[in-house]
């Protein structure tokens, strides 16, 4: 609900409400499972959303995409709506539905060049010196103009490293092969766990997710984030290209009557587990900067000390719901809760806490000049759309007439690295075989940058660069080969005949 600028959150004593021009200095809404953390989120999205703010929500059990639909007037939403004074008005919201895995909507996709070495390296859970060595393949793809748009890309330029490794170390440092090896094999333990299907083109364009409806409301984009759980460093790597996306291409704004855009992002401890330094600090960065673009980031989670201190700090506007205190961790958490609010002299702060029932929370928002608002126990409004899933016939519905549908649900493959190293290798065999009259294929190549041709026996740097990338060629071309007379045959015996017919068939080329 809206009211002269601002977001009716609930009641306490009095109205209690988020002011949309202080919306962008972020947020944080906590408590234990179950005790209400995502109707507050749905209040607050709708409120933004009616604003004509845009906002990104990731759903993590589906329950939001009830925006997409009218409330269903249960007695207790009417009840709680007569208690603190509103009448309770059913309404749905314009939501787009998004999917990394492209299931329950439009798929995202980003290329490996926006995630960029250090949060690929995240994904990858490298070490420090495997994310030294990837910083060295972004380096030679950024010198020699080689796109990175997908795993097969990079997987190309790492082997061209490997390689040509010993040459490289005194260039750029020390590059061993077993660390590029290492490289490579955490990309496929990322490709068997569907990480794949989210680097790649189409990407995502951020202006796509800072979209208002015909009646001036913001979109309510919403991320299918259930199966997505299920791989919790892509969850919480993906938020963070996110942000960073959002930081790198919107410019400075100041302070706005209300913000451009605003994020949720529940399960927010997924961003910090066992993260570098680095990395949380990149977080605190983007947080602490990306308000003077204009967007707010509203972390979701069970316990205020699951995010760092540093990024806590950033959060003025508050909600928190119930937190039990059966262990010293959870006693801690309590404390380190109550300690985060503006005191009210009118009841105990810490104790309040853990008596919330289940709709209630502590609010304490910006007000005035920035200053927090005193903390106030408030009685949580009901959202206007209905609480819960929508069916799964309502959801492909909404995505089949989504403004959105085509432009991102179909992959393209772009000329990239992959594709500009084997014309380069193609010419450079071309030239090679012009020049000295004939010869093997593997002989031919006279180098990867169009050096000159060379003696049988004495290869350059370049052209042992050549040859990884006809062997990468060469593979790929066994695998569709093998696929092709596997399917003649029929069945998983037919398939691995066909790998070992193209096997015997090209083998020679390999061992060359």
């Amino acid at each position: 609900m809206l009211a002269d600028g601002k977001i009716f959150i609930g009641k306490s004593s009095k109205p209690e409400y988020l002011d949309l021009r202080l919306a962008n200095r972020h947020g944080l809404v906590t408590g234990a499972t179950g005790t209400g953390k995502t109707v507050s989120l749905q209040v607050l999205a709708e409120g933004f959303s009616n604003a004509g703010v845009p906002v990104f929500a990731a759903d993590i059990k589906g329950d939001l995409s009830g925006m997409a639909a009218p409330g269903n007037g249960k007695e207790p939403l009417v009840r709680r709506a007569k208690d603190i004074g509103v009448e309770y008005v059913p309404d749905k919201f314009p939501v787009v539905f998004w999917d990394l895995f492209g299931e329950q909507g439009h798929r995202v996709r980003a290329t490996i060049s926006e995630m960029g070495p250090l949060l690929l390296s995240r994904l990858l859970d490298l070490n420090d010196t495997q994310e030294g060595v990837l910083n060295i393949a972004f380096r030679i793809a950024d010198e020699q103009g080689l796109l990175l748009l997908d795993l097969k890309d990079l997987r190309a330029l790492l082997q061209l490293i490997s390689d040509n490794a010993s040459e490289l170390t005194t260039t750029y440092g020390n590059v061993s092969k077993a660390t590029i090896g290492t490289i490579q094999r955490q990309l496929l333990v990322l490709e068997n766990q569907q990480g794949d299907e989210f680097l790649g083109e189409p990407a995502l364009d951020i202006k796509d997710l800072m979209r208002n409806d015909r009646d001036g409301r913001g979109i309510v984009n919403i991320l299918a984030a259930d199966k997505l759980m299920s791989n919790p460093r892509l969850y919480a790597t993906f938020l963070l290209w996110l942000m960073s996306e959002l930081f790198e291409e919107l410019p400075e704004v100041g302070d706005l009557d209300q913000p451009k855009m605003v994020f949720f992002f529940d399960e927010a401890h997924l961003l910090f587990n066992d993260a570098p330094k680095a990395l949380t600090d990149t977080v605190e960065r983007v947080v602490r900067l990306i308000r003077s673009k204009g967007v707010g980031v509203y972390f979701i989670t069970q316990n205020p000390i699951d995010i760092p201190e540093s990024v806590l700090a950033q959060l003025g506007n508050r909600v928190q719901h119930a937190l039990r205190a059966y262990t010293p961790r959870e006693q801690k958490a309590v404390r380190a809760a109550a300690q985060s609010f503006r005191e009210n002299p009118a009841f105990d702060t810490e104790k309040a806490i853990t008596q919330l029932g289940v709709g209630e929370a502590l609010v304490s928002t910006l007000e005035g000049k920035g200053a927090p608002s005193m903390v106030e126990r408030t009685l949580i409004a009901p959202p206007m759309a209905q609480v819960g899933p929508i069916e799964l016939n309502e959801r492909q519905q909404i995505i089949a007439s989504s403004p959105m549908k085509g432009k991102y649900d179909q992959p393209v493959d772009p000329e990239s690295a992959y594709e500009m190293l084997a014309k380069r290798a193609e010419q450079a065999a071309a030239e090679t075989k012009a020049a000295e009259g004939g010869g093997g294929i593997l002989d031919m190549l006279g180098g990867l940058f169009g050096s000159g041709p060379q003696r049988k026996g004495s290869m350059t740097v370049t052209q042992r660069v050549t040859r990884e990338v006809t062997r990468t060629i060469v593979n790929q071309t066994v695998g569709n080969l093998a696929a092709e007379i596997g399917k003649s045959i029929g069945g998983r015996q037919g398939s691995s005949i066909g790998r070992a017919i193209v096997r015997g068939t090209l083998g020679g080329l390999l061992r060359r």
